[in-house]
């Protein structure tokens, strides 16, 4: 083993390299950079609440249009076009000089939302609900009558929302119409509001549909939401597995019925108990076998020992088997 000899110009580099590197060199290489703190981002809504937030109003977009297009008798789209967090006194700007304004309570935290929809979407849906065909009309304040009828609509929508947001236990319940000047006493000016804007079409009018509740009261229950999203995206074999175990749990109710068939009226008058009552199907004639009131299949009439018994003898077509 050969021993090496450092000569003096390197004993000196190694020394110049140690003093380099001490604790205090170290430390005043690797400083954190300060940043002011903004108070005002406190409670801010996160890119993923966001998109869970989304995900859950699309759903209600989708149901209010199926519910409401089938109660009003005519095309009805809605459509989700934003989601933001904006201080409220922003919000109160973009309310038109002549809208409707509704208090919203969100149980259980006994927090206050506010509802505005566009009163150009007024007449067609007063006509609507009165017998007409959803003609359009001009834009001016709706009378009383007029007024409960919109809060029925507002009551179907609070309705969906519920629905919507069922995921995090969160209530909507219609509270009554607000007056311009008393919308800003509802929730602070300066305090930042969850802001959810819909767009709504029908065949001869279309207008926004806008609800703003605090986003401080709301994060909590985003919170919950994003974590219970996630959890969902992680488990989702689990879970089907789960739900199918379950669904084979469930009973349904079955029966075998004889072809439909028509019978006089005379016949049905004169009918007594121990009369025979002739139906006019032939004793080869297969029977309907349905599981829950849907037919899946014909089946013939059988005993097995002491109960009744069904033999199946072909499957219905799709197409048949449909109500």
């Amino acid at each position: 083993m050969t021993e090496k000899t450092l000569k003096q110009d390197e004993i000196d580099a190694l020394f110049e390299a140690a003093r380099s590197t001490t604790p205090d060199a170290a430390q005043s290489e690797v400083r954190l950079k300060v940043l002011p703190y903004s108070f005002a981002s406190a409670g801010q809504i996160s890119n993923e609440q966001l998109r869970a937030i989304s995900m859950l109003n699309d759903l209600f977009a989708r149901n209010l249009t199926h519910n409401l297009a089938a109660w009003l008798r005519t095309r009805f789209q809605v459509n989700l076009v934003s989601a933001e967090q904006i201080q409220f006194n922003e919000f109160l700007l973009r309310i038109p000089e002549i809208s409707y304004v509704a208090s919203v309570r969100l149980e259980p935290l006994g927090a206050a939302a506010v509802l505005q929809l566009d009163l150009g979407l007024a007449p067609p849906i007063i006509d609507l609900l009165l017998g007409g065909d959803g003609k359009d009309g001009p834009l001016r304040e709706v009378t009383d009558i007029e007024e409960s009828i919109l809060a029925s609509v507002v009551e179907v929508v609070c309705r969906e929302l519920t629905v919507a947001w069922q995921p995090v236990g969160l209530s909507f319940n219609f509270e009554r119409r607000q007056m311009q000047t008393q919308v800003g006493r509802i929730i602070s000016v300066t305090e930042k509001t969850l802001c959810l804007s819909f767009e709504i079409r029908m065949p001869h009018s279309s207008g926004l549909l806008n609800l703003a509740f605090p986003a401080v009261v709301a994060n909590t229950i985003l919170r919950r939401l994003t974590t219970d999203w996630g959890r969902r995206r992680r488990h989702t074999g689990e879970a089907r597995a789960h739900m199918e175990a379950a669904a084979r749990r469930i009973r349904f109710g079955c029966s075998l019925q004889l072809p439909s068939v028509s019978l006089a009226a005379s016949a049905l008058e004169k009918l007594e108990p121990g009369h025979l009552l002739r139906l006019n199907v032939g004793a080869g004639a297969l029977s309907e076998w349905r599981v829950g009131g849907q037919p899946l299949s014909l089946a013939r009439a059988m005993r097995r020992g002491v109960h009744r018994a069904a033999s199946i003898e072909r499957g219905l077509p799709a197409t048949e088997s449909r109500p």
